[in-house]
């Protein structure tokens, strides 16, 4: 393959690498706060925190639970950490920077092994904290998204090198966009599942 074509196929995926920075910008601003949050409420277990709005939609509440401390430090220190080199390897790739196959590879695994804790802490929250955190949410979508953004490309640059039949077939699912559907068919049913467990503490009673 020709340096040409390579910086070409760089090039278009731009817009995923634009995602893949959002994303994680949104994510650091999360955990900026929510380890904030964390120390506040380690210098006062009674701290009221601004998303504290009522016995459910609180940050507090999650913030307090064993879960939030899983590794003997707030869970959100890791987005601390893992969130600036997704953005350099967000703008590394915006600058039209070809990563190998086993950067990719090992990339998408790690950050896999972060959706997936992403989702114990959601399932955490609805099902035993049974408490809603704002900041919490952010984090999920935003891992979400650039999950998506890395496993898009993974499959771009048959990382896992596919059989030429198994990745024609790969290329032409994402040329019509079905991943796009999926993760769009993710974020609609987190936040379904999230009105219809939280809406009525978090939106004004019609009629009150």
């Amino acid at each position: 393959m020709t340096e040409l074509s390579t910086v070409e196929r760089v090039r278009s995926y731009r817009k995923i690498y634009i995602f893949m920075l959002i994303s994680s910008l949104a994510s650091l601003g999360a955990s900026l706060v929510l380890s904030v949050d964390a120390i506040a409420i380690a210098k006062n277990a009674a701290t009221k925190l601004s998303c504290d709005v009522n016995a459910i939609v609180s940050c507090g509440k999650v913030a307090r639970s064993w879960q939030s401390t899983l590794l003997g430090f707030p869970n959100s220190f890791i987005g601390l950490i893992c969130e600036p080199v997704v953005i350099s390897i967000a703008v590394a790739g915006l600058g039209l920077v070809m990563f190998p196959k086993w950067f990719l590879k090992a990339a998408l695994v790690v950050y896999g092994f972060g959706l997936a804790f992403a989702f114990w802490l959601l399932s955490q929250s609805f099902f035993v904290i049974k408490a809603f955190c704002p900041w919490c949410l952010v984090v999920t979508i935003s891992t979400v998204t650039v999950f998506s953004t890395m496993l898009r490309i993974n499959l771009r640059e048959n990382a896992w090198n596919a059989s030429p039949e198994r990745q024609a077939k790969i290329d032409n699912f994402l040329n019509r966009g079905w991943d796009h559907v999926i993760v769009a068919a993710v974020y609609s049913i987190i936040l379904i599942a999230i009105f219809i467990k939280y809406g009525k503490y978090f939106l004004p009673t019609i009629g009150g």
